[in-house]
């Protein structure tokens, strides 16, 4: 699945989830661009920063208008703090449905004529927090849904030039895992919940990334692809009093 030559923009690529799809579109040949409004505090090997607040209509605009060509967006940048909904106010949340929902809508929208140029491709980073209730992070799973929404409704628009799909992305474990599982201890733990036995590494999810970019995914558009591990283990079947396993 090389993509020798391809033109790639990973928004939010410089940490995390972001850095580990970098790291496989760098690796498969692509030319990476990525963007984030701080550098990576690691510099990646062969990749190009470029400072962006993509909740900036105008400085998206001018930051796609500079690239020469672009065969891929993928549409990474996001993220929620843990905060119950009666713990802040409306505007508070709205600034977290902004960043994951908007801020993809602005980035696809301003690298539009380069993809369709191109005959390229656009990659949303979903979660599975947008299937299933997300307490604590309520505004991001409301995001997250109306993505997977967007990007379906994307693909029919944009077709037959320019693909849109969704990784529907399950735990994935990062430098910053603490703040939502806990220490080595909590994250073993949860851990034990998904039924492959682990939390997703961050190359995991950057691998999919590039098979949804490349020419082995030709024909998949509007799909929704989940790198969760299996999902989550049903919670009745560990409470129920028969039909223990050994």
């Amino acid at each position: 699945m090389g993509l020798d030559g391809k033109v790639v923009v990973v928004t939010g690529g410089t940490r995390g989830v972001g850095a580990g799809v970098t790291r496989a579109f760098a690796e498969a040949g692509a030319q990476v661009v990525i963007c984030a409004r701080r550098p990576p505090e690691v510099p990646l090997a062969g990749v190009e920063f470029r400072p962006l607040d993509l909740r900036d209509p105008a400085a998206a605009r001018d930051f796609f208008a500079a690239l020469p060509r672009l065969d891929v967006l993928v549409n990474n940048a996001g993220g929620t703090p843990y905060r119950r909904l009666t713990d802040a106010d409306a505007e508070r949340h709205a600034r977290v449905i902004e960043l994951n929902l908007v801020a993809p809508l602005t980035a696809s929208l301003a690298a539009y004529e380069h993809l369709e140029r191109s005959r390229g491709s656009v990659v949303m980073i979903g979660s599975v927090s947008g299937g299933r209730p997300s307490p604590g992070s309520a505004a991001y799973g409301a995001a997250k849904a109306g993505l997977e929404n967007l990007a379906r409704s994307m693909a029919v628009e944009w077709a037959p030039r320019v693909r849109v799909n969704t990784l529907v992305v399950g735990m994935v474990r990062t430098e910053l895992s603490h703040l939502h599982y806990g220490g080595e201890e909590g994250i073993a733990s949860v851990s034990r919940t998904v039924p492959l036995g682990r939390l997703a590494e961050p190359s995991d999810i950057g691998a999919a990334a590039v098979f949804l970019a490349s020419d082995a995914a030709a024909y998949i558009s509007g799909a929704s692809l989940h790198v969760h591990g299996g999902g989550e283990r049903p919670a009745f079947l560990d409470a129920a009093t028969v039909n223990k396993e050994a």
